[in-house]
């Protein structure tokens, strides 16, 4: 039986019995955790946000047998502005679903973590435009899962590609392929100005590079490259908008 401190924050919640909640949480020391959450239903429960989506604190939990439950709370955040743009909460969602598909118990996701608290800041608190914040975050998201783009050689011979391309982005290789490499349909032709996104958004070490229109972002790439890495496909994914 052991007491600990972890700052994390809430990814998933299933409500059990009358009163109580297990919760998702990642941690950035210790990758996902799942714990229940007493009587934190009830109107009166000093716990009533902490089991909330978004909720981010000081969670102290109590572990015996294999199982954790969350005795107490700080909380430092609940991105409560979220609630009221269904645009933003929706994309805010899909975030959390893509940190929980990603995140292993017990193992160090402190990249991770800060890259999904620093965006859900930026779509909560700024005006920044939703689909370049989320382009980014996929961008980061991929870099620090292990399978970074490759934008600046062709994935098939390894010769530079011009500024100006052409360039088509080939998901099942990682990268961009070169005008003479491109043979199969799958491979999607991108826009130089999409490429120059890529890098910089890269080089920034920021999911908040946005200083380009949002038609610069390739999102719907980005997202499927994603989720073809991760061999499985985010539901919320769905209840994302069109434009």
């Amino acid at each position: 039986m052991i007491q600990t401190e972890n700052t994390a924050i809430v990814l998933r919640f299933v409500n059990y019995r009358d009163n109580d909640r297990m919760v998702t949480l990642l941690s950035p020391s210790r990758g996902r955790i799942d714990a229940m959450i007493r009587g934190c239903r009830k109107p009166n429960s000093h716990n009533l946000n902490a089991g909330e989506l978004f909720a981010l604190g000081d969670y102290m939990l109590h572990e015996a047998d294999g199982r954790a439950s969350v005795t107490s709370v700080k909380l430092i955040e609940t991105f409560y502005p979220l609630r009221s743009d269904y645009t933003r909460l929706t994309c805010g969602v899909y975030l959390l679903n893509l940190a929980e598909a990603a995140a292993e118990p017990e193992q160090e996701q402190r990249e991770l973590f800060m890259l999904l608290v620093h965006t859900l800041s930026r779509l909560t608190f700024s005006d920044q435009p939703w689909k370049p914040l989320l382009a980014g975050f996929l961008l980061h998201f991929s870099a620090c899962q292990g399978f970074r783009p490759r934008l600046n050689h062709c994935v098939h011979c390894g010769k530079a590609i011009p500024e100006e391309g052409p360039f088509w982005f080939d998901a099942a290789e990682g990268g961009v392929c070169c005008r003479d490499c491109r043979k199969e349909k799958s491979q999607i032709p991108l826009a130089p100005e999409q490429v120059r996104w890529m890098r910089e958004a890269l080089k920034s070490g920021s999911a908040s590079w946005v200083d380009s229109p949002s038609a610069y972002a390739p999102f719907p790439l980005l997202r499927d490259y994603v989720e073809q890495r991760m061999g499985r496909r985010i539901k919320s994914a769905a209840m994302l908008p069109a434009d």
